[in-house]
């Protein structure tokens, strides 16, 4: 007997080809939430009317929100060497573990230059946070040496990648860093915490390549009252400024609020300063 494959308004639809793309030697050991996975294909099938346009609109998102082209390191690998490292995490042994690792992802190795200048302004500006939300932390807990935060701050990063959620935690495991990693969707799903600040950093527009409009309607939703949104200067291939791209998503995201927004530019990124309890 021939298994008749699902039509796309087939209710098991969506549950099958969720399967297939969690199962797919591309995105197997990645662990991407099943929620993620069913959110696209669902919102896919608004707009298109049959099964390979779907997977394929949908794999091309996947594709974006994973972000391979960032960089990936061998996470095996290196937690297996956090064990080795001192416990002092401002040791010089572990500034250059973390060196190595921030510079294994496109996204933080543009950070690297401006470490000193970028958090102690950050800090000025919104003080230095009690919690902080990591939200689509990529590689970014590893800068952790040059924050400078004092033993009772609590962070929490949040990201889709199982194998980097792992590593994190072990990170934060080894040098008793209060808070933990959590794998999460934070769009579909943002973490509440009124006292928080958050750290949203170059992923904004990846955001809005998911969903047009999200970004607005994500910010609305989160309750912390601090938001650090960063973005990039320019493309990775440093031939088109961004800026201007920068600064209409997030004017746009934050219209018709009271919510003051206060710029911070650095020469990789700016830094957009959210209060919402200005």
């Amino acid at each position: 007997m021939v298994k008749k494959t699902p039509a796309v308004n087939d209710e098991d639809f969506a549950a099958v080809l969720a399967d297939k793309l969690a199962d797919s030697r591309k995105y197997r050991r990645l662990g991407i939430p099943r929620e993620t996975l069913l959110d696209l294909i669902n919102k896919a099938s608004l707009t298109h009317t049959s099964f390979r346009e779907i997977e394929e609109v949908v794999r091309r998102k996947m594709h974006n929100l994973v972000a391979p082209y960032l960089g990936e390191p061998d996470y095996t690998l290196l937690q297996s060497r956090i064990a080795e490292l001192p416990r002092d995490l401002h040791a010089e042994e572990v500034s250059r573990f973390c060196l190595e690792v921030l510079n294994t992802h496109a996204s933080t190795r543009e950070r690297v230059p401006i470490h000193a200048e970028f958090y102690s302004r950050l800090f000025a500006a919104a003080d230095t946070p009690a919690v902080i939300l990591d939200l689509a932390c990529g590689m970014h807990p590893f800068a952790l040496p040059w924050m400078n935060l004092p033993p009772s701050t609590h962070y929490f990063a949040y990201d889709l990648h199982q194998p980097r959620i792992e590593l994190i935690n072990t990170f934060f495991e080894h040098f008793g860093q209060a808070g933990h990693a959590v794998k999460q969707d934070i769009l579909l799903d943002p973490p509440a915490d009124e006292t928080a600040t958050v750290f949203f950093f170059k992923e904004a527009h990846r955001f809005e390549q998911r969903e047009n409009g999200s970004v607005r309607s994500f910010l609305h939703r989160l309750a912390s009252q601090q938001i650090l949104l960063s973005l990039p200067v320019e493309t990775l291939s440093g031939r088109r400024s961004m800026l201007d791209q920068d600064r209409r998503l997030v004017t746009s995201a934050c219209a018709d609020t009271n919510w003051q927004v206060t710029e911070l530019l650095f020469s990789t990124e700016i830094v957009f300063f959210i209060r919402k309890d200005a």
